[in-house]
């Protein structure tokens, strides 16, 4: 087999298993959210490094739900140079509950957070600063590949231990799938692409819930289809309210 074909085989062995063993919790996350959202609260996400790009994935773009509102530090984006301060940065104790205190969460809200390990500071931080100010932490990770290592937090917790629900991404300890005749390391991580299925499967489920109830969906469409900047203009103004990243 060759390599790809055993990328494929990984990648597809764990969306099986998530739609399988998954999605009881995928629907408690959608249930979370469309509580929080018809509750007029707010929707936040959080990752670090790559793991944010679960955030950029479902933030701001066609087809996708208009509520969420991002977290993101630059320091901690992959353009940063040198790219070694995002390492770093993870594992600065008290940034987290910085950055979390820089946008306008309240009691209610909900904070998504996808760290693969869990166990660095950053994410620790902001879901135990996120429980203090009365918010519901939902974490997406790697429990097997979290238990296997020592958190970088002071309190000794890891990010599945700090959460309201845990969604589990069923990959291995290092993420990567792969395994390289040449290589000890292995190969071609599975985190990003189960974690996208993942966050844009939650929203399949709560639009479920919000189309039974007869509420709006709030979903933008591409600004390259004719119409889909006024019509994205229009829904944002609905929901400003619940918007803080214009």
């Amino acid at each position: 087999m060759s390599y790809v074909e055993q990328y494929y085989e990984s990648i597809s062995r764990l969306l099986r298993q998530t739609v399988d063993e998954g999605e009881e919790v995928l629907g408690k996350a959608a249930d979370i959210m469309v509580h929080a959202i018809n509750e007029g609260k707010s929707l936040y996400l959080f990752g670090a490094s790559h793991a944010g790009i679960i955030a950029e994935d479902a933030f701001y773009r066609a087809g996708g739900l208009a509520l969420f509102n991002p977290i993101f530090s630059p320091a901690l984006m992959l353009n940063v140079e040198p790219i070694t301060l995002t390492s770093k940065l993870e594992r600065l104790e008290g940034y987290g509950t910085i950055l979390l205190e820089s946008k306008p969460v309240k009691q209610g809200d909900v904070l998504f957070i996808h760290s693969v390990s869990g166990r660095n500071p950053v994410a620790v931080d902001m879901a135990i600063a996120a429980k203090q100010k009365g918010m519901t932490v939902i974490s997406l990770t790697n429990v097997s590949y979290s238990k296997s290592v020592e958190s970088r937090h002071s309190s000794g917790k890891r990010l599945f231990e700090v959460s309201d629900l845990v969604i589990d991404n069923h990959g291995e300890p290092g993420d990567a799938a792969v395994s390289v005749k040449s290589l000890s390391q292995k190969v071609a991580p599975t985190s990003t692409i189960v974690g996208s299925f993942i966050i844009h499967s939650i929203v399949l489920k709560m639009i479920e819930q919000l189309e039974e109830a007869g509420r709006e969906v709030p979903v933008f469409r591409s600004a390259n289809l004719d119409g889909g900047d006024a019509y994205n203009e229009a829904m944002m103004e609905r929901h400003k309210h619940q918007i803080h990243y214009m």
